[in-house]
Formats: C-alpha cells, sequence, structure tokens
C-alpha cells in the first residue's frame, strides 16, 4: 500500500467511526451526558482516567460516578464537603481505589476554586510554538499530584516523564480540543491547537498501526506515541489525531 492509499484509507475509516453513532458504545457517552463545560471536563476525565478494560464496564462505572456526584459533577466537585465524600468509599474500578478517587475529588475541589476550568492544567505547561502536547501532560501530572497524597494514586495519571504513551490523557485531550462538524469530540478548550494533540496509543492502535507501517517501534511507549503521530501529522498536519477514529476502530472492525 502506497502512501496515498494508506492516506485515503484512513480518511475513509476516520469518517467512517467519527459519527454520532459511535458516541453510545463509547466512553465519550459520559460526557455526551452534560452541556455546561466543566460538567464535561469533570465527567470526560474521569471517563477517559477509566477507560482501560472491557468498555461496557468503563461506561458503566464512569456513569455511577457521575450519579455519586448528584447527576452534576461541577457543582458536587465545587459545593461538596469533606463528609460528602463518604459515598465513594466503596467505588472500584480495577486497581483504581477509594483512596485514589477521594484524592481526585479532592484536588479538583481545590482547583475549581481558583481556576474555571482544566485547560490551564495543561495549557500553563506549553509554549505557544509547542510542536505536541508532551510539555503540556508532564505540566498536568505535576499539578494534580500538587497536595499530599499517596504515591500508588499517581499511576492513575501517565506522564512522559516516566516514558509513557499517555493514552489515557491523550484520549481526554482529543475529547477536549477537537472540534468538526460531527459531534462526537467536544472542541470546547481554545488554548491547545488539534494540530498539537497526540495520537492515543494503545496495545490495540499499536497492532493496528504496525500493520499498516505507520509503527516500527515495538512497544507502546512515549517514543512509540511521537512516531505514530508524526507519521499521522504527514497526512494532515491540522488535525493528525483525527486518524485516532480510524486507527480505533479498525482495532475493533479488522478490515
Amino acid at each position: 500500500m502506497n502512501k496515498n492509499e494508506l492516506k485515503n484509507l484512513l480518511d475513509k475509516k476516520a469518517a467512517q467511526f467519527n459519527r454520532p453513532d459511535f458516541i453510545a458504545p463509547d466512553p465519550i457517552s459520559v460526557p455526551h451526558r452534560f452541556s455546561k463545560s466543566q460538567d464535561i471536563e469533570i465527567a470526560g476525565l474521569f471517563a477517559a482516567l477509566l477507560a482501560w478494560g472491557q468498555r461496557k464496564t468503563i461506561i458503566n462505572n464512569a456513569n455511577r460516578l457521575m450519579d455519586l456526584m448528584d447527576g452534576a459533577p461541577y457543582d458536587f466537585i465545587c459545593n461538596h464537603k469533606e463528609t460528602d465524600r463518604t459515598r465513594f468509599e466503596s467505588f472500584v474500578h480495577r486497581t483504581f481505589q477509594p483512596v485514589d478517587l477521594l484524592y481526585f475529588v479532592e484536588f479538583l475541589q481545590y482547583h475549581y476554586q481558583q481556576h474555571r476550568s482544566l485547560e490551564n492544567l495543561f495549557a500553563d505547561g506549553m509554549s505557544e510554538n509547542e510542536v505536541h502536547t508532551g510539555p503540556g501532560l508532564a505540566h498536568f501530572h505535576r499539578q494534580f499530584f500538587s497536595l499530599p497524597h499517596m504515591v500508588r494514586t499517581e499511576k492513575h495519571v501517565q506522564t512522559p516523564d516516566r516514558k509513557s504513551a499517555c493514552k489515557r490523557i491523550n484520549l481526554f485531550l482529543r475529547w477536549m480540543v477537537r472540534k468538526d462538524n460531527q459531534g462526537v469530540d467536544f472542541g470546547i478548550w481554545q488554548g491547545i491547537k488539534p494540530a498539537q494533540l497526540l495520537c492515543p496509543l494503545d496495545v490495540h492502535v499499536h497492532r493496528t498501526a504496525t500493520a499498516l507501517g505507520l509503527l516500527k517501534r515495538p512497544q507502546s511507549d512515549w517514543q512509540a506515541c511521537l512516531e505514530l503521530t508524526a507519521k499521522l501529522r504527514k497526512m494532515d498536519p491540522e488535525d493528525p489525531v483525527k486518524y485516532d477514529f480510524a486507527l480505533f476502530g479498525m482495532s475493533i472492525q479488522p478490515l
């Protein structure tokens, strides 16, 4: 398959999966419950960070968490009292335990007492001409864990400083930053450009990208994420991560 044929295939597959009927069976359905930008941010962050395992379980647990926040996550985060956090003491998703969730809730309340959005946690770590969001991902991790916490909780937020591909955080950024007319991604953040986004990379996308000749690196790590995104950027410099729809879609519905 030559470069033009590969681009045509990926464009076709991106269009196939970047559609409203993609939403319901995907974790992005959780933030789509909401219209207020802060509700979308909070629901999106949790849905993305819980996005490992079976998609049905991910969606069920993320929706359960939104219900524990009375179906109004921003209002709950901003106005709850510490005693209200007891409702989270039985929440578990794989290795994500109540102690981890309690810290997340504490930090989010602290942050929203000072800022209107989560965007600055990423954008403040990036220069205007940054090639990609890597510095913003590292900044987010440092800021997110700036309050006293258990070290174990840090494993639930990936960072390029530890050579992680940062799949779940890159997925969250795709949701918040990309904007088109298809109605899947939200595009509610303006300080980060779609051109700066990095492709969410997990073992399934890695396998598909390798089979298509987009990746040579055998590990699904930070370098592989940069390598893959660089290839996708050559096909669409302004919106390389639209091809996440194609690669993910092809990983669950192979040719």
